[in-house]
């Protein structure tokens, strides 16, 4: 990880001195090498936040958004900004093969590598679909993204100058030593009202596992602990590594995660942060009537802190 670091950080000083070294003449940083905005980096100032420390992202498809998450000297985790969703393809309910057109829903981790400063959406990084409870349920498909360009055919899309700060984010938290980034992907927020709403859907058992980890997180302010067996998540449980644990056979002894509750921290008192940008819908999916959706304006302009990005990391 440290040798990692290094050239990560060689690679930077070399884009700086090239800048450098063409004098007056202006030369375009490519979008994965440019720094976040001052704006950006004020907010997380005032929110107490280190740029290099971890981060979590939440992602709800009815409301199309996307809020990410900071960790704070505590160990848990604080609002940073919540960011709309250009683009998102299908209907409620998870990917279940190639070529549906559905974003997924479930707990995901993006480890450095998945992330692809080459994308030809703008930027990207690869949720890893499908994971081990995809997989043991014989869900299919690949490339399944949060990218730029707002446009999606199984992907959460944003406009390009959101991705270049979310991809920004993402790189100092890696280079900061953060190994993976918990992506949690919902179909709405998981409250008892919006539950009740979705009580017919086929979807409906699968939510309530994905509520466990929903709930967790807002009791703890910490990403849940989940593993895979029996072909369902295992939420709030931790495999002690002493036995064999596979996705598709029985639980071994599991350990129980309990949500210890937090005093929040000072600076937490700024609010909840909303970028300015575009919601849309793309598609018809899962039982929902309906197809695109014109894009919208958000209705809260809080923040205009929309700064580009710097590093990338191939997929």
């Amino acid at each position: 990880m440290i040798n990692r670091v290094k050239r990560w950080m060689a690679v930077i000083v070399a884009s700086a001195a090239t800048v450098v070294a063409v004098g007056c003449t202006q030369v375009e940083i490519p979008p994965y090498l440019r720094p976040l905005s001052k704006d950006t980096m004020m907010l997380l100032g005032k929110k107490g936040m280190v740029v290099s420390a971890p981060m979590y992202i939440r992602v709800f498809k009815e409301e199309s958004e996307l809020e990410l998450w900071k960790q704070r000297e505590d160990g848990r985790y604080y609002h940073f900004k919540t960011y709309p969703i250009c683009n998102w393809s299908g209907g409620l309910g998870p990917k279940l093969r190639q070529g549906d057109k559905q974003a997924p829903e479930g707990f995901y981790r993006v480890p450095q590598n998945m992330m692809n400063p080459n994308s030809q959406f703008h930027l990207a990084f690869n949720l890893g679909f499908p994971n081990a409870y995809d997989r043991a349920n014989n869900r299919t498909g690949d490339f399944l993204m949060i990218h730029g360009k707002c446009k999606s055919a199984g992907c959460y899309a944003m406009t390009d100058a959101l991705i270049e700060e979310i991809y920004a984010l993402a790189r100092e938290s890696f280079i900061g030593g953060q190994e993976h980034i918990h992506v949690d992907a919902f179909p709405f927020r998981m409250t008892a009202t919006n539950l009740d709403r979705h009580k017919s859907s086929p979807n409906y058992k699968f939510w309530l596992t994905l509520k466990d980890g929903y709930d967790f997180f807002e009791g703890a302010r910490q990403p849940s602990s989940v593993v895979v067996c029996e072909r369902r998540y295992v939420v709030n449980a931790r495999h002690n590594g002493r036995s064999k644990l596979r996705a598709d056979a029985a639980c071994p002894p599991l350990e129980r995660v309990v949500a210890e509750g937090y005093t929040p921290l000072p600076s937490e008192a700024s609010g909840n942060v909303v970028a300015p940008g575009t919601k849309a819908r793309m598609g018809l999916g899962a039982g929902e009537a309906g197809g695109f959706s014109p894009p919208r304006r958000t209705p809260e302009l809080v923040s205009n802190g929309l700064g580009p990005a710097t590093l990338g990391f191939n997929r």
